[in-house]
């Protein structure tokens, strides 16, 4: 890690530790649904067993009673999705949006550094898997990796929600760091993360994305096409169907993720990004998240 890169992580430490101290600690309640526990292997049935506990599913197809052992959650394991596409380096207020993204998987690194927790990341950018593990080293590791994945050749976020679906099989806690504006069907692997793990989708927007200022012609570029136009950003129509567009398009975003069962964190570039996390997060776990899925 470079020493630019090592002194950016050391001040956001020092920003978001005294704002999350103790804010994911304990038995995880309101963040993890359940009991506590996690289904583990099925076994034959054995005398004493908890009857309860009878894997029906496993007994009807091999003709013998099966019960299903459990393990206990005692840690939480967090797998934190950056979207590094040319889109996300985008920002025209306090920074960009990787900046918030990098925010976003600090806030929950730093608060699962205790208890055993473990953190792990599927960089989309480079395209880095980083297993999860203990310790503030190796959480440094995966912010450093998200730090110096912006600009890097990067997969779409449906693949990289697919491989993640196809691999992960611990339960824990998804956080999915996007601006979300791939065209592709990532709400179907979203959604099969969700079946197991509790999903967050942290969209992060940039003002200008939603509303354009009166600047007269200008020439705007697409960071992931590249694709420019000019466009007359005096015209009040143009900017008025711009608007429109845009609300439609974050509507249906946030439409297609709560179907898919996870939660909507809205972040942007020209807000308090740490405090808007942690509001959001606090209050997820007064409310418990466990009552529904709803954003």
């Amino acid at each position: 890690m470079d020493p630019a890169t090592f002194d950016r992580l050391r001040h956001l430490d020092l920003t978001v530790a005294r704002r999350v101290e103790g804010l994911l600690q304990g038995d995880h309640r309101g963040l993890l649904p359940g009991a506590g526990q996690t289904p583990g292997e099925a076994r034959p049935y054995q005398p004493g067993d908890d009857v309860r506990r009878i894997d029906w599913n496993v007994t009807a197809r091999t003709q013998r009673t099966h019960v299903r052992d459990t393990e206990a959650d005692h840690e939480l394991e967090t797998t934190l999705v950056v979207d590094a596409s040319a889109s996300m380096s985008f920002g025209t207020a306090l920074g960009t949006k990787m900046d918030v993204g990098l925010a976003v998987a600090a806030v929950y690194g730093f608060a699962s550094l205790s208890g055993g927790n473990r953190v792990g990341a599927v960089v989309l950018g480079g395209a880095r898997r980083i297993p999860p593990r203990t310790g503030r080293a190796h959480l440094y590791a995966v912010l450093g990796a998200i730090s110096e994945a912006e600009g890097a050749p990067a997969i779409d976020l449906t693949s990289g929600l697919a491989g993640l679906a196809r691999a992960r099989s611990r339960r824990g806690l998804t956080v999915v760091i996007s601006d979300f504006l791939d065209e592709g069907g990532w709400d179907r692997p979203l959604r099969m993360l969700s079946h197991r793990h509790e999903v967050v989708a942290a969209i992060v927007s940039d003002p200008r994305e939603l509303e354009l200022p009166n600047v007269g012609v200008v020439r705007m570029s697409d960071p992931e096409t590249g694709r420019q136009a000019w466009v007359d950003t005096a015209s009040r129509r143009f900017r008025s169907e711009y608007r429109a567009a845009a609300e439609r398009r974050r509507v249906e975003t946030e439409r297609r993720i709560i179907r898919s069962g996870a939660r909507v964190m809205a972040l942007s570039t020209g807000s308090d990004w740490v405090g808007d996390i942690v509001t959001w997060v606090m209050g997820r776990r007064r409310a418990g998240v466990s009552s529904g899925r709803s954003a």
